[in-house]
């Protein structure tokens, strides 16, 4: 450019400078502009992702039984009454096929739940149920639970939904929600993370809190919010369904741990806790195996569920003794053991 200036062809000097400015403005406008714009993108990166860290973090806890020795403090008067104040409605989903198992849950741990009532895909004599005249299993745990809400919201603050596979000890259940408010809404058992979803399994049980249940209620009648036919969305099991839902209600799913982080619910039998803890904890079988304060176990054929109450509720190791700090009062009129 010099030699054209030298040259004597100002106009077109100065006209290669001012395109040249021209281009040059451009370029750092453009250079500003996108600076700009990525710092926007970081920012609300940073946004979203501390938004998603919090949603995280409030999804899933990690909740812990009460400490034995805190219960202990607890007066005599205090104790009884906390006792009768916790009252556990069980729900459990059969189906006509579940006949054997049917028999061994009503005849055994059903027995100690504040009531037990069965929900049945259809009519049937031997045993008495509820009627949902449908075997989709979602369709039944939703009919279930509005069934259970409108007639017994003002009677029970805890409610426990189970398959007739799935053995329970309703005294551990009531022990681990000892400092739990069933007016917060609390959703817990067996966590399982799918996704961004994380939702309680149905094999190991599914524990509401009367806030939970008024919340699902109110979702429930809405169709759009949470519907009835899986295929509408995509066709996922009904326990995964049902964290969609809570979810959606803003009531996430809680993992239930005793306090050395053992799961309380569990989604396979006693014989297979004890037969891998054989092959990957040979020197402690016993301490390896699942939690002393175990809630559920499921898996279980009819036999195993009378064997498991012989273990749970008759045998006693004579001059050992269990000082249990809060005794849990049976229903008036229950033939529990």
């Amino acid at each position: 450019m010099n030699d054209v200036c030298v040259c004597g062809f100002l106009p077109l000097c100065r006209s290669r400078r001012g395109k040249m400015f021209s281009e040059g403005k451009s370029f750092l406008k453009g250079v500003m502009l996108g600076s700009i714009f990525c710092a926007l993108i970081t920012m609300l990166g940073h946004v979203k992702i501390g938004f998603e860290n919090r949603m995280h973090h409030h999804e899933h806890h990690h909740l812990q039984a009460p400490n034995k020795e805190d219960t202990l403090r607890i007066s005599e008067d205090e104790r009884v009454l906390l006792s009768k104040s916790f009252r556990v409605y069980c729900i459990i989903l059969v189906k006509p096929e579940d006949m054997s198992l049917w028999a061994a849950v009503k005849d055994s741990w059903t027995k100690h739940c504040d009531k037990a009532e069965f929900f049945s895909s259809e009519n049937v004599e031997v045993f008495e149920s509820i009627n949902m005249e449908t075997k989709d299993m979602w369709l039944m745990m939703r009919k279930a639970y509005r069934y259970v809400f409108d007639k017994y919201k003002d009677q029970y603050n805890w409610f426990f939904l189970a398959y007739p596979t799935t053995f329970a000890i309703i005294e551990n259940l009531k022990y681990f929600l000892l400092k739990k408010d069933p007016s917060q809404p609390f959703y817990l058992g067996h966590t399982i993370k799918s996704g961004d979803l994380e939702y309680v399994s149905v094999e190991g049980g599914i524990v509401l809190s009367m806030e939970s249940m008024k919340r699902l209620n109110s979702l429930l009648r809405n169709p759009e919010e949470c519907p009835k036919q899986r295929e509408l969305i995509w066709k996922i099991a009904e326990d995964m369904q049902l964290g969609v839902c809570l979810k959606y209600a803003g009531v996430f799913a809680e993992n239930a741990e005793d306090a050395d982080g053992k799961d309380m619910f569990n989604t396979k039998s006693i014989r297979l806790f004890i037969k891998e803890a054989m092959t990957y904890y040979p020197n402690q079988v016993v301490e390896g195996c699942c939690s002393d304060m175990a809630v559920t176990f499921n898996g279980l054929t009819p036999n195993q569920m009378h064997v498991m109450m012989y273990g749970v509720y008759r045998l006693r190791a004579f001059g050992h003794v269990f000082n249990d700090s809060l005794v849990f009062l049976p229903p008036s009129g229950s033939d529990n053991d």
